[in-house]
């Protein structure tokens, strides 16, 4: 996808401006710096999924919009700009029909060449399918072809998934309008997020309107329970959102999970409004979910955590109501963040 796949996209990005670490001279007391002790110092950070296109940090810590851990980066991106082109088969979709989906990664420009992608959490291109109120949600992998394209089946509604869902098929059961986020990684670019809009014909399932918080969720008999400082989510600020996991009613920790996509759980969030998309890792701080991402824009989002137990991948959906913070509240939050943070150092 365009930057990277809970994806809480373009829609949370927090803007922070790279500074340089290293010293300068000073006039007064004639003390200088050479070229070799600046290169030597001058380090800086990126999130590894470029969130914040291009932006860089000057020290470690983690991406404000993803919560991933940021990575030494030393400015050698290519500075191709890529494009998913996508096709299907037939070329008009229709709910309940078989057909196909295409992906081929092309560098603007020179479309001809040949664009290899790296594996990022096992796979090289995470494909997310929601549909247009945000009701229906599919994570999928598409297969590479020896064309360059990258395909995904699209089965009738009476086939059965020939290994299971999540895997390189998908179906349309309903008509309407879909959104498509192709996440992948360029072998020598930027993290990218393409979006892809497919009109399937055929019958609309009654649209779901979501208005106020859904912050429980279940999946047979396992429930996520999310928390966020302050209780309230808000803009401005950096948030921290702590997810219990429940089985049968009782809490259990979280590093009981199988791994699922190199993993312990993933989190896509797309915003109602203009579908805009983010792949959150959450962390595991205390046998429970940690999660931080910021939101730029008020409105709401929907969000899909997944993780693996028993050899079963399970998927628990939420509604975050998100609320344009006031001054205070974005300083409380902020304030409590940093304590949190300081308490999980010490320990």
């Amino acid at each position: 996808m365009k930057k990277i796949f809970f994806v809480f996209a373009a829609f949370i990005a927090a803007g922070i401006i790279a500074v340089s670490c290293n010293g300068s001279g000073s006039a007064s007391n004639e003390t200088t710096t050479s070229a070799t002790d600046s290169a030597t110092h001058a380090h800086q950070y990126r999130c590894p999924m470029n969130c914040e296109k291009g932006k860089t940090y000057d020290k470690e810590g983690k991406c404000p919009v993803c919560g991933m851990k940021l990575e030494h980066f030393d400015g050698t991106d290519n500075g191709f700009t890529y494009k998913m082109e996508y096709a299907s088969t037939p070329a008009q979709l229709e709910a309940g029909k078989e057909g196909t989906l295409l992906f081929t990664p092309t560098i603007v420009g020179k479309e001809a060449e040949a664009v290899p992608l790296d594996v990022q959490h096992e796979k090289k291109i995470h494909l997310i399918v929601v549909s247009n109120d945000l009701s229906y949600f599919e994570h999928i992998h598409p297969d590479y072809q020896a064309d360059g394209s990258y395909k995904i089946s699209v089965l009738p509604t009476a086939k059965a998934y020939t290994n299971g869902p999540g895997k390189n098929e998908t179906r349309f059961n309903y008509g309407g309008d879909y959104t498509l986020f192709a996440d992948y990684l360029p072998s020598g670019g930027s993290h990218q997020v393409e979006k892809v809009t497919v009109n399937v014909k055929g019958t609309a399932k009654p649209t779901i309107t979501y208005t106020t918080d859904k912050l429980t969720g279940k999946s047979d008999n396992f429930t996520v329970m999310l928390n966020a400082t302050g209780g309230k989510l808000i803009t401005g600020a950096q948030m921290h959102i702590s997810g219990m996991l429940m089985k049968d009613g009782k809490e259990i920790d979280v590093n009981s999970l199988e791994n699922y996509l190199g993993a312990k759980a993933h989190m896509v969030v797309v915003s109602l409004n203009d579908k805009e998309y983010l792949h959150v890792h959450p962390d595991v701080s205390g046998g429970k979910f940690d999660l931080h991402t910021t939101f730029k824009k008020p409105g709401i989002y929907r969000g899909w955590i997944q993780f693996k137990s028993s050899g079963k991948v399970h998927t628990v959906d939420f509604t975050m109501n998100v609320n344009e913070g006031t001054a205070d509240e974005v300083k409380k939050t902020t304030e409590g963040h940093d304590s949190k943070e300081a308490d999980h150092k010490d320990h």
